[in-house]
């Protein structure tokens, strides 16, 4: 069955996606379609595939069989498809990967410079509007190191914003922060959110999925088991799986 995005036809589309490792099959005939400016939450016990599903979007995994297209560009066909749709594709990770050698400031602009071909004035004046949209201007001049985790990780966010990118997937944003850090990172997405961006979320923050996510998608064992808007999901969750697992996570 093919989960749907909607009547404007899909912005990112999931057709008989199949991938393995070895033996081992992560991805099994996915097929899911997300709307331009839609906001999906991926949920599901480890080793579901959840991260390995938003990873084949911009090509950090290869998938088997099938086909992801991302605005009329299939992804995987060549080097310069995979080029086109990776500028289009922002990513964070549960690591914030920064270059601690760098400012903060000096992080933001390396894309932009290199990526898109942009002045140095041109890049610190995109730098600094991103940095304010996430809420930490005042740390540009700062190293990661002299940065809390949740601060690092809006720098993070602030640094895929910088490639003004039409989508943004996250995957377990949160899962590398204490606690006290999560909900400034988590409140700095729900802003992003709002926006109109195209976000899929690999998540078990079941309090931000209820509050931001369009649709809940929950996998297990490689495959989607259940699609639906978020107070169906929370509150009538059709599968067994899906029922055990919010059991597990909401009574954590």
């Amino acid at each position: 069955m093919n989960q749907t995005a909607g009547a404007q036809g899909p912005f990112i589309q999931f057709a008989q996606v199949s991938k393995h490792y070895d033996a081992f099959q992560v991805l099994k005939n996915i097929n899911l379609d997300v709307a331009k400016g839609e906001r999906i939450v991926i949920c599901g016990p480890s080793g579901s595939g959840k991260s390995t599903l938003i990873r084949c979007i911009n090509g950090l995994e290869a998938y088997g069989s099938g086909d992801i297209i991302v605005n009329g560009l299939r992804v995987g066909v060549d080097r310069a498809s995979l080029a086109a749709v990776r500028g289009r594709v922002g990513m964070v990770f549960q690591q914030f990967n920064l270059f601690p050698h760098l400012t903060v400031i000096e992080n933001l602009m390396l894309g932009p410079m290199r990526g898109r071909g942009m002045s140095a004035t041109a890049a610190r004046e995109i730098a600094l509007r991103y940095l304010a949209r996430v809420r930490i201007p005042e740390q540009a001049d700062k190293y990661p190191r002299q940065l809390s985790g949740g601060q690092q990780q809006r720098v993070a966010i602030a640094r895929s914003l910088c490639m003004e990118p039409e989508i943004m997937l996250f995957d377990e944003p949160t899962s590398a922060l204490d606690p006290e850090m999560i909900s400034e990172v988590l409140d700095v997405m729900a802003e992003l959110a709002e926006t109109g961006m195209t976000m899929l979320v690999v998540t078990h923050e079941m309090g931000f999925a209820r509050r931001v996510a369009d649709r809940m998608v929950f996998m297990d064992f490689g495959e989607i088991v259940e699609v639906a808007p978020p107070e169906t999901f929370f509150t009538a969750p059709k599968s067994a799986r899906a029922q055990d697992f919010l059991q597990k996570i909401l009574n954590h």
